[in-house]
C-alpha cells in the first residue's frame, strides 16, 4: 500500500471510528481499529487506488444504507454526496454505478472479518457481571432471508419445491450463534433452505468450534438432539434445550427433586455422517431433565420439560434452569431486530456474492449498535439487554450527521455528544413487563389487489392482449 494511500486509509478509518463513537476514552474503543480494517484488507487481498469509493467509503456508504430506513443505492450515494459537501469537497456523481461496482470490486472476506471481529472482540470484553452464574452463554437458532428472483440467486438459494417458478423468490437459511450477555452475533453460517443436509444443525456442526470449555450453549427444542449435546459436552460445553420427540417418565432416574431428575439417553441408531466417529462416541449421555410451570396473567399456565446437561443440582437449581431457558426469547428478538428493524428479512442484491454481502454488513451494523448499547449500559450500571435496539438505532441516526460535522473540529465538542448520545439510548429502555399481552390481530386493513399467480412478465404480456382486443 503505497504512502497516500496509508495516510487516507488511517484518515477514513478515524472518520468510521467516530461514526460509531469508537474514540476517545469510553469502553469498547478499541474493536475498530486500524491495524484490524489493515489487516482484514490484507488477507482479503483487497488492492485499491485513489479513488471517491475506496474500501472504507464503501463500507460506510453500504454501512447508512443497511441502518437507514431507505434501502435505495440511490439515497445512500446522495448521503455521500452531502457528506463531501458538508466537508470542503468536491461532490461526485449521483449515477450509483460507480457505488454499485465498488461494492462488487470487494471481497467477501472482507466483510465477514470486519463482522465476525466486532462481535467476538466485544463478547470477550463484556462485564462479568452480565455472564450467568460466571459462564458465557451463547444462543444458536436460525432464520431465512429472501432476495430478489433473478437466475442467478435460483441456482445458489432455490426457492420452495412446492411454489411455481416465477411466483416464489430465493430463499436462503441463515444459522447464527449470539451472545446472551450482550447480544453480539459472534458466528454465522449459509445454507439453501430447501435439500438434504442444509438443516441448523448443519450450520451449528460447522461454527461450533468457537466455543470454549465451561461455555452454555441455549438453544430451542431443535437443539434436543442426542447427537448434538454429546459431541458438545465431549468439548467440555453444556447443552440447555426443551425435551422433544421424547417422553419423560419422572418416576424413573436419579431423582433430584420434584419434578426434577437424572436420565441417561442411550446411543441411536446411525443414520447419517462419519459412520466411524459416530461409532466412537460413548453408549449413554447423562441428561437433566427438569418440568417448569409458566404461569402469565391473562393466558394458560403451561408447562415444558427443560433439558439440560448441567447435572449439579446444587450448583444450578431448578429455577435458574427454568430462567435461563426463558431467556432464550432474546434469540427471536434479536433476529427481529436485524431481520424487522434493520428490513434484512428482504434483501435488494441480485447477484448471490453482493447478497452474502449485504447480510454481512447488517451483521457488521447490527454488532457495532450493539457495542454502542454496551456502552451506554456500562456508563449507567445497567445491563445491555435492559436498553432498545431500535430506540439505539433512532438516537444514532440522528446524532450521525451532528458528529460528522464536529469529527474534525472540536475533539471536546464530540465527546460531550458521545455522551449525550449514550444518555438518550440509556433511557430507552425494555423494562420485563410480564402483565402485558396484545391480541393477535390486525386492525390496518390491506389493499384489496388480486394475488400475483404468474411470473411478472407473463402477467404484463397478458395486460397487453387485453388492452389491444379492447
Amino acid at each position: 500500500m503505497c504512502v497516500s494511500n496509508s495516510v487516507r486509509l488511517r484518515e477514513q478509518v478515524r472518520f468510521l471510528q467516530r461514526q460509531f463513537l469508537q474514540d476517545g476514552a469510553l469502553p469498547f474503543t478499541d474493536i475498530l481499529s486500524t491495524k484490524t480494517i489493515s489487516h482484514a484488507l490484507t488477507s482479503a487481498e483487497v488492492v485499491w487506488k485513489d479513488r471517491i469509493y475506496s474500501p472504507l467509503v464503501t463500507l460506510w456508504v453500504f454501512l447508512g444504507q443497511v441502518l437507514s430506513a431507505d434501502h435505495s443505492c440511490r439515497a445512500a450515494v446522495a448521503r455521500l454526496i452531502a457528506h463531501r459537501l458538508s466537508q470542503g469537497k468536491s461532490e461526485c456523481s449521483a449515477d450509483t454505478g460507480a457505488y454499485c461496482q465498488a461494492r462488487k470490486r470487494l471481497p467477501e472476506k472482507f466483510f465477514s472479518m470486519i463482522a465476525l471481529h466486532v462481535g467476538r472482540v466485544m463478547d470477550s470484553q463484556v462485564d462479568s457481571d452480565w455472564f450467568w452464574k460466571g459462564r458465557r452463554v451463547y444462543m444458536f437458532d436460525g432464520t431465512t432471508v429472501t432476495m430478489p428472483d433473478t437466475a442467478a440467486n435460483q441456482e445458489a438459494y432455490p426457492q420452495i419445491p412446492s411454489q411455481r417458478p416465477g411466483l416464489g423468490s430465493p430463499i436462503a437459511r441463515i444459522g447464527a450463534i449470539i451472545s446472551l450477555s450482550c447480544g453480539a452475533i459472534v458466528s454465522v453460517g449459509f445454507r439453501r433452505f430447501a435439500g438434504k443436509g442444509q438443516g441448523e444443525l448443519n450450520i451449528l456442526r460447522e461454527l461450533w468450534d468457537l466455543f470454549s470449555p465451561g461455555d452454555v450453549l441455549l438453544g430451542d427444542r431443535l437443539m434436543c438432539s442426542w447427537r448434538e449435546m454429546t459431541m458438545l459436552k465431549l468439548r467440555g460445553v453444556e447443552s440447555v434445550t426443551r425435551l422433544c420427540r421424547r417422553k419423560a417418565d419422572f418416576r424413573r432416574g436419579k431423582r433430584l427433586g420434584k419434578d426434577d431428575h437424572i436420565v441417561h439417553w442411550p446411543k441411536p441408531c446411525h443414520r447419517t455422517g462419519d459412520k466411524e466417529a459416530y461409532k466412537a462416541l460413548p453408549d449413554y449421555l447423562a441428561v437433566r431433565e427438569t418440568r417448569i410451570r409458566i404461569e402469565q396473567h391473562g393466558f394458560r399456565t403451561k408447562t415444558i420439560i427443560v433439558v439440560t446437561t448441567i447435572l449439579d443440582a446444587e450448583q444450578t437449581t431448578k429455577e435458574e434452569l427454568a430462567s435461563l431457558y426463558l431467556a432464550r426469547w432474546n434469540n427471536e428478538l434479536d433476529f427481529r431486530s436485524i431481520k424487522s428493524t434493520m428490513q434484512m428479512d428482504d434483501l435488494r442484491c441480485k447477484t448471490p456474492e453482493l447478497v452474502r454481502k449485504e447480510v454481512w454488513t447488517h451483521i457488521l451494523a447490527y454488532n457495532l449498535i450493539r457495542t454502542i448499547m454496551a456502552q451506554a449500559a456500562t456508563k449507567h450500571q445497567r445491563e445491555p439487554r435492559s436498553i432498545s435496539f431500535k430506540g439505539a438505532i433512532q438516537t444514532l441516526e440522528a446524532f450521525q450527521p451532528v458528529i460528522a460535522l464536529v469529527a474534525c473540529r472540536d475533539s471536546i465538542l464530540r465527546q460531550e455528544l458521545y455522551h449525550q448520545l449514550l444518555d438518550c439510548i440509556a433511557t430507552h429502555r425494555v423494562a420485563n413487563r410480564p402483565n402485558r399481552f396484545e391480541p393477535r390481530k390486525r386492525k390496518r386493513r390491506f389493499k384489496l389487489y388480486n394475488f400475483l399467480k404468474k411470473p411478472r412478465h407473463e402477467t404484463k404480456l397478458d395486460m397487453m392482449k387485453r388492452v389491444r382486443k379492447n
